[in-house]
């Protein structure tokens, strides 16, 4: 028994194709409340994953820690970079 094909608008995007990108792109709601809609879709699938679980430990925590850690310092990247750079007298 075969699947039934899922149209393009409906798929996730790990399970696109590079062929199908523009198809899938343009059945996207890029309205605000599409975007906010996709961002809670998104906080609520971390949330059920990696906090929200009955065994649940330190690891999606630290994850959220981490990558917070790393954006910062992209952040301050520049600032950081010049004063690795300059001569102290």
């Amino acid at each position: 028994m075969a699947d039934k094909p899922v149209p393009v608008a409906e798929m996730r995007l790990m399970d696109v194709k590079l062929g199908q990108l523009g198809p899938w792109l343009g059945g996207r709601d890029f309205t605000p409340n599409g975007l906010i809609a996709s961002l809670r879709r998104g906080h609520d699938r971390y949330y059920n994953k990696y906090i929200n679980v009955r065994k649940g430990g330190i690891g999606g925590i630290a994850m959220l820690l981490a990558g917070y850690c790393i954006l910062s310092y992209s952040f301050e990247y520049e600032h950081l970079k010049h004063e690795r750079l300059r001569k102290y007298h």
